[in-house]
């Protein structure tokens, strides 16, 4: 269910601020038909930090019935506060969601010990599945393959996003992990080789505006035809790296709009508007990949 490529969905807004349901459905209903493997709905591409408990919430469930059943629905529901994250995961029990995406907590820089009681209250205290996140650039925090393979004992601690970009975490976790402990990608840019060296998938960016190729180069390299998926790659590559040169979520959001599949290129504060210079290079990106003629 959740291998191959899943979307990290961006969380579309009308120009006064507000989820924009329109949007959210149309985007739901492009990854249906382009054979995304599942959406993460409201993770930190979701601008999950920037909406309270009622929008996150709502956003999710209105992702749930804009699905019907036809596409897996993971949430986002990290915190830094370890009763927030529970809460959030809680309230979400029997609203037709398959997993949780959480987040390691960010700005308290807890130690290891700290991450895995973190993660073990949430456990416990959930029979949802749970997938971990690791991604020390934006948390100021590293979960360490130790305590991963520590965490991954919880029977519904299912897998990890690991964004680190560091390809060697595959085998220190993969090689002490039960077998179908889910070792998935946060790392559009170098996704391909993660697969390559025995990776499940990606929790994509870029699926956002390229969702058929992204899927395409998953089932390819899970197919392990890796030439052919490096062909989807390369072509590709402009765009996942244009696509983080401000940061995310702010590039693929001016792009989705770029490409008039959201309504509205909103944001909220501290987030502002793309640079006029990265607007030139993701669009010449996105004429590369031919997304845009």
């Amino acid at each position: 269910m959740f291998k191959g490529s899943i979307v990290a969905i961006i969380t579309p807004m009308t120009e006064k601020g507000k989820i924009c349901c329109n949007s959210l459905k149309k985007l739901v209903q492009y990854h249906i038909h382009n054979h995304t493997t599942a959406i993460v709905s409201v993770g930190t591409t979701g601008e999950s930090a920037t909406l309270n408990q009622k929008e996150h919430h709502y956003t999710i469930l209105s992702t749930v019935e804009f699905a019907d059943g036809k596409i897996p629905i993971i949430a986002g529901t990290g915190a830094n506060s370890t009763y927030e994250a529970i809460t959030l995961t809680k309230k979400l029990e029997n609203s037709g969601i398959c997993g949780c995406l959480s987040v390691v907590p960010y700005y308290n820089k807890p130690t290891q010990n700290g991450l895995y009681q973190h993660f073990k209250a949430i456990s416990e205290n959930t029979d949802i599945p749970q997938i971990l996140y690791n991604v020390p650039s934006r948390t100021g925090c590293d979960m360490l393959p130790d305590t991963v393979v520590k965490l991954s004992k919880f029977n519904n601690i299912i897998g990890i996003k690991e964004a680190t970009g560091d390809l060697t975490r595959i085998h220190k976790i993969k090689n002490h992990v039960k077998k179908n402990f889910l070792i998935i990608s946060g790392d559009d840019i170098t996704a391909l080789d993660f697969m390559q060296l025995g990776g499940d998938g990606v929790i994509s960016v870029t699926a956002n505006i390229a969702a058929q190729e992204m899927s395409k180069m998953c089932f390819l390299a899970l197919k392990n035809d890796f030439i052919s998926a490096r062909i989807i790659n390369q072509k590709l590559m402009p765009i996942h790296q244009a696509l983080f040169l401000d940061p995310n979520p702010i590039p693929i959001k001016w792009a989705a709009w770029k490409l008039k599949m959201i309504q509205h290129n909103t944001l909220r504060l501290p987030l502002t508007p793309l640079s006029k210079n990265t607007q030139i290079i993701l669009q010449k990106a996105l004429k590369q990949a031919d997304i845009i003629p």
